[in-house]
């Protein structure tokens, strides 16, 4: 039976919802291809299976265990079971219907047993391989060959797909091609805690967002918050949500036509300058150039250090 586990919101309260895969009785597995509008997509949940999801259509930001970060199309996800997520998808990233779209393929955790019980080659190709707990995001040639082995199953019937499924999921467990984005904490106390800093920032990251309003959301004073965020993440709080609104940002630039002065505001910089600037600090380009010629290969953790410090 699936465990309850609930974020406590003050004043609201958000619940991560525990869900099961259906049909379990008759279906080793999962996959769908999901064309929904981003209002409809799941809340923060949590279920047994392992999730391996594909970005066709949108963009937005993930929460994945302790680990809020940006998403776009193309990004192959690693989800294992008992993390709670979520796939926050922006209204700016939607097709010409008002849609975003995924592929997706679950499985349980005893049907990697399974197969590896009934299967001496899977058993073979699985050796050594220590299955991760952190969520994973496929890297370049990496991501794209676990991008074709999941488009060719949209068409295929159920038990092609599983012979498929005995292809990839070898493939996905032993490549090292990837970057871990999300892990779960030692307590859940501080997974609670995190999941309740992130869900605020997705929230408000449009408004000044002070010390003292989000310390005050936890339940802690300024000081005590301030040493807890950059004791569990390595950066401030005010690192952190400048990289929330510029990764959000980014992704508008990437994927409207809309004015930077627009974005500027949208994200919740109240001076274009000073969004110019910390953008092109950041980035390493102006907002505009990043839209002409942006590098889909990027890490933006690898400049979160250059931001600026704790302040309001």
């Amino acid at each position: 039976m699936t465990t309850e586990f609930f974020v406590h919101l003050q004043p609201m309260e958000e619940r991560i919802t525990p869900y099961n895969l259906p049909e379990t009785e008759t279906h080793s597995f999962l996959f769908i291809h999901q064309h929904v509008t981003p209002q409809l997509e799941a809340k923060l949940h949590i279920h047994d299976a392992w999730e391996l999801y594909y970005v066709t259509q949108g963009f937005g930001q993930r929460i994945a265990g302790d680990e809020m970060q940006p998403f776009r199309k193309g990004d192959v996800v690693l989800i294992p079971p008992k993390m709670p997520h979520r796939w926050d998808y922006s209204t700016e990233g939607t097709d010409a219907d008002g849609n975003v779209s995924y592929l997706m393929l679950t499985f349980s955790g005893t049907f990697i047993n399974r197969i590896i019980e009934v299967f001496p080659e899977v058993r073979h190709a699985m050796l050594g391989v220590v299955l991760p707990t952190e969520a994973r995001r496929y890297r370049g040639t990496t991501a794209q060959a676990i991008q074709q082995h999941l488009v060719q199953m949209e068409t295929m019937s159920e038990m092609d797909r599983l012979i498929e499924s005995l292809r990839l999921l070898p493939f996905v467990f032993s490549v090292d091609d990837f970057t871990d984005v999300g892990r779960m904490n030692y307590t859940e106390k501080s997974v609670r805690r995190m999941m309740q800093i992130s869900t605020y920032v997705m929230k408000h990251y449009q408004h000044a967002i002070s010390l003292d309003d989000i310390a005050r959301e936890v339940g802690m004073n300024r000081s005590a918050f301030c040493s807890y965020f950059k004791r569990q993440k390595g950066i401030t709080f005010s690192q952190f949500v400048t990289r929330y609104r510029l990764d959000t940002a980014a992704e508008m630039l990437r994927n409207s036509q809309r004015q930077v002065s627009d974005i500027a505001y949208a994200v919740g910089f109240s001076d274009l300058s000073h969004f110019v600037h910390t953008f092109t600090r950041v980035m390493g380009v102006s907002p505009t150039a990043y839209r002409k010629g942006h590098d889909d290969s990027g890490e933006y953790k690898n400049t979160i250090s250059r931001i600026p410090g704790c302040g309001a």
